[in-house]
């Protein structure tokens, strides 16, 4: 799917047609410089390869640095793959936030704030077992039986249970573009994206 690397400013509201107040996303999309062009004769595969965010020549490995000069541009932070964009696209070549004119929805992706090490009351949505009366002081968020102790002798792999929450690739799909403000690069979308403010977000038609 054609689309932009980003990232994400905060969040904010606007106010519809209707006169309702819509909460939404500001992302900055963009631009974005054309830094691989993959062909299927060569590559085995059709896509452009995009990069974002400058980065330092010091940070940049002699290997990232041919391969930037090869494309005309500077060294970039994040580099992305896309396919199926409409235009023709060569190296250097640079892709802006006008992408998504006219576009009514896009998918959003991203890696969620990381939660740490979490229960199953939160991580799951457990209801807990038990009660808080009869002396039961300290099982109300624990999760209970695991599985039967004689057959099969064993925890099955997936049962839910406590562990690391969040700090995961996620993707949100079919989130409305209220507005595209190109002169600065923005992106306005309906609803919350996967991440912190200041984190990477790959944005798809």
């Amino acid at each position: 799917m054609p689309g932009l690397l980003g990232k994400k400013i905060g969040m904010t509201s606007v106010f519809s047609a209707d006169g309702k107040n819509v909460p939404c996303t500001v992302i900055e999309a963009g631009p974005c410089v054309v830094t691989q062009v993959k062909s299927v004769e060569k590559d085995g595969y059709a896509a452009v390869q995009l990069g974002f965010e400058e980065a330092k020549e010091k940070n940049t490995s002699a290997a990232l640095k041919g391969h930037f000069k090869k494309a005309g541009t500077t060294p970039k932070r994040h580099l992305a793959e896309f396919t199926d964009f409409e235009q023709e696209l060569n190296l250097g070549d640079t892709v802006t936030v006008d992408l998504f004119e006219g576009t009514g929805y896009v998918d959003v992706i991203g890696t969620s704030k990381g939660r740490g090490f979490q229960g199953v009351v939160k991580r799951h949505g457990f209801g807990g077992v038990g009660q808080t009366t009869h002396g039961q002081h300290n099982r109300t968020r624990k999760p209970g039986s695991i599985g039967a102790c004689s057959y099969p002798a064993k925890v099955f792999k997936g049962l839910r249970m406590g562990g690391q929450m969040g700090n995961e690739r996620v993707t949100t799909q079919n989130l409305q573009v209220l507005k595209v403000i190109p002169e600065h690069n923005l992106l306005l979308i309906k609803g919350s994206v996967p991440g912190y403010n200041g984190s990477i977000v790959i944005i798809e038609k």
